[in-house]
């Protein structure tokens, strides 16, 4: 049993049930999981960090991801266009994707989550060219190596161009084969445990792109195995007039027409949702990943992110894909997230630390985990430290809990643990060699693009 010991912590902001912040403790880990927070525990461990001057948060949890398109990120021909046109430019690239593609850019995006404090990330992967292998083993075996939590999704597309949908017909798949692999998916790698490090959720990509057969199977199997459902709602305004011109139907009212509203559904974006409809999102626990930057980048619009927490919708924070972020630091997204809303909202904007537990307990919940998002006995240690000392945040610490919201954290943390075990230490990945990586990374980006 492996065990870890943080002596003398400066301050721990716990975001538990009692939003507790601790001064002067120690913090102790046994096989992953937080043992005692108090002062001067009467313990030894196998690893002992001097916590000293050292501020102390709860894991992030990335809640919408598409980490597939770190090789396709800031490319100029596709700089000033919105949603639809941005994803039919793009199909084109993405049609080539092989287990390599996807392995080196799950490792480099977890790589600079982990750097900026996030413990655990889900993945939105949808595109499944034929014939290119086993995409989520390769997701797994690079969350695995560097040493994140990770849920993977098996997305799904079954509406080509020719059926009026935006992918290629290379990237699609019927109904019958994607329900064949989605059980493949779930039976080979989710695992449901107490701590789990992998599992999947099953995610067919957007209203748009997929049939309603599609969402209708998908939800059955996903209860039927008691697995999450996600997809991308509400995103733009092109989206509800398809679904009103397709279906007659509001998207989100279209959804819950299949059967994808509940306590075990998760939708990314959420923008363009009316009062009844966040009341319906309350009413249902339906939640929502929240992705300000890439709204932004996109021109999609603001999510009514006051209004939610507000009303009690489940709602946690995500960089969504890399090509319309374009990086992977939740820190980021959370900095922009206070600064968005404070704009928008004013007094009703959530705090900093709102923010904060958004990020770690509301994604936690979106993810349907009660073992991470805070820092308590009994939770998993997922951590991450920053130094007060930095001269970055020189007259910045009186209310820690706000800190990453108010004045934001430029640059790493200093360290990051997940399941007990020190993944990020001074800044840099523990486990690999960033320079190697990059020259990889690079490498295999320059081959894909030119296919």
């Amino acid at each position: 049993m492996s065990s870890l010991l943080i002596r003398n912590l400066r301050t721990v902001v716990t975001c538990d049930d009692g939003d507790r912040v601790l001064e002067g403790v120690d913090l102790l880990a046994r096989d992953g999981v937080i043992q005692a927070i108090g002062p001067h525990l009467p313990a030894d461990a196998d690893t002992v960090l001097d916590g000293t001057h050292y501020l102390a948060y709860p894991g992030l949890v990335n809640t919408h991801h598409h980490l597939y398109q770190i090789f396709s990120r800031n490319l100029a021909q596709v700089q000033n266009m919105e949603l639809f046109d941005w994803l039919t430019a793009l199909y084109g690239i993405w049609k080539n994707l092989d287990p390599e593609v996807i392995r080196l850019s799950t490792v480099v995006g977890c790589g600079e989550l982990l750097k900026h404090g996030c413990t655990t990330c889900f993945d939105h992967h949808y595109v499944f060219p034929e014939g290119s292998g086993d995409l989520l083993g390769a997701q797994f075996a690079a969350a695995e190596e560097i040493g994140i939590r990770f849920h993977a999704s098996r997305g799904s597309m079954d509406l080509s161009q020719k059926d009026g949908g935006l992918p290629p017909d290379s990237v699609v798949q019927t109904v019958d084969a994607i329900m064949d692999d989605c059980r493949k998916a779930v039976e080979t790698y989710h695992d449901p445990s107490f701590g789990s490090m992998r599992q999947v959720a099953l995610a067919p990509c957007s209203p748009f792109s997929v049939s309603r057969e599609l969402l209708r199977q998908s939800a059955l199997l996903a209860r039927q195995y008691g697995v999450r459902l996600h997809t991308h709602v509400a995103e733009t305004k092109d989206e509800e007039n398809y679904t009103l011109s397709h279906y007659g139907m509001r998207p989100l009212e279209y959804m819950a027409s299949v059967g994808w509203t509940g306590p075990d559904v998760w939708f990314a974006h959420g923008i363009h949702f009316n009062d009844e409809e966040l009341r319906v999102l309350a009413r249902t626990g339906t939640g929502v990943a929240h992705c300000p930057v890439s709204n932004m980048k996109l021109s999609s619009g603001v999510a009514r992110i006051p209004e939610m927490l507000r009303l009690g919708v489940p709602v946690g924070l995500a960089v969504d894909g890399s090509a319309s972020n374009d990086g992977s630091s939740l820190l980021e997204e959370l900095r922009v997230c206070f600064l968005l809303h404070r704009l928008q909202s004013s007094k009703g904007a959530p705090t900093g630390y709102d923010l904060l537990k958004v990020a770690s307990r509301g994604g936690a919940r979106l993810l349907g985990r009660e073992d991470i998002g805070s820092l308590a006995v009994g939770k998993c240690a997922d951590l991450f430290l920053v130094d007060s000392r930095r001269l970055e945040l020189a007259g910045a610490l009186d209310d820690p809990k706000s800190l990453f919201g108010t004045v934001g954290l430029r640059g790493p943390v200093d360290c990051t643990i997940v399941h007990g075990r020190v993944v990020v230490r001074d800044g840099r990945l523990a486990a690999l060699d960033e320079e190697r990586l990059s020259e990889d990374a690079n490498r295999k980006c320059r081959e894909y693009l030119a296919r």
